[in-house]
């Protein structure tokens, strides 16, 4: 059967269930039936769920809370434009966990089964953004628990001040930078000078990311060895407004280094480097996660 006559059972079934059973883990599709246990559904897509406003294409349980609501189409349809039909059984759900603007289910998404439009309801203006695939069960549940306003308010308090050896331009691009993620900006880019202190700069920024709870985990991405160097070194030499070390505060993980590739004969900390923890230390790519 081609696309253009695919109908939108068959989009379910050969893509949509396909991409939830793909995650890990998995998500368990299973039809609805009157009288079922809600409280043992601990990862399930339970498909035709019963709303005020009609049966929702599939309600996403997690421990037994309704956090999300996915609403499917055929593939030649686009999914950005139908969010509006999950909102009406977000609003129409009997068991919702909670009430944003008359929505009573945390997490939105519409799809065709090719593309996947997301929405979290909780957010100040209800701007839906594309995503590669659905979110796991483990990720909605970080959501739900997310402090996004105890993170701004921590930021807000918290001045780069307290962040020794930071210029004040750099103190100005943390600001900037953290003014537009509590804004709702999710793709930024910073640009500065060769010689200005980017990668201490951007070190001070994970830290602060990390303290205020506004992140859990973060991947530093460079394209040369020796950028990955530098940012060893970098990592190593911060001192916390505590007065630690960051990896005594935070795990911090790195490709596996040898001592040439820091171009110097200067020591390096190679407690910063638990290549251990790599799936497969000789194909890892450059990248920090903390």
């Amino acid at each position: 059967m081609t696309v253009h006559g695919e109908s939108e059972w068959l989009t379910r079934k050969k893509r949509i269930d396909t991409k939830l059973c793909s995650l890990e883990p998995a998500w368990k599709v299973i039809p609805y039936r009157e009288g079922m246990d809600l409280s043992r559904l601990t990862c399930h897509a339970v498909e035709e769920f019963p709303t005020a406003n009609g049966p929702a294409d599939y309600a996403l349980f997690v421990d037994g809370k309704m956090l999300g609501i996915v609403e499917a189409k055929k593939v030649t349809v686009n999914p950005q434009n139908v969010m509006e039909q999950a909102k009406r059984y977000a609003a129409g759900a009997f068991q919702g966990i909670g009430n944003w603007g008359g929505l009573r289910v945390p997490f939105l998404y519409a799809t065709n089964g090719e593309l996947i439009w997301y929405l979290d309801v909780r957010t100040e203006k209800h701007v839906s953004r594309k995503v590669s695939n659905f979110h796991t069960a483990r990720a909605l549940a970080e959501f739900l628990a997310a402090d996004t306003q105890g993170a701004r308010d921590w930021l807000t308090a918290n001045s780069p001040d307290q962040i020794e050896r930071l210029r004040q331009y750099q103190k100005n691009a943390i600001s900037k930078i953290e003014g537009a993620i509590t804004g709702g900006r999710r793709e930024l880019l910073l640009a500065m000078a060769t010689g200005t202190g980017k990668t201490y700069m951007t070190v001070a920024q994970i830290y602060r990311l990390l303290e205020s709870k506004a992140a859990h985990r973060i991947v530093f991405l460079v394209d040369r060895k020796a950028l990955a160097a530098q940012a060893v070194r970098e990592f190593a030499a911060f001192n916390t407004p505590r007065g630690n070390k960051f990896s005594q505060e935070y795990e911090v993980y790195s490709q596996k280094f040898r001592r040439e590739d820091f171009g110097d004969d200067r020591p390096f900390d190679p407690k910063v480097l638990p290549t251990e923890y790599l799936t497969n230390p000789s194909s890892a790519h450059t990248f920090y996660r903390c």
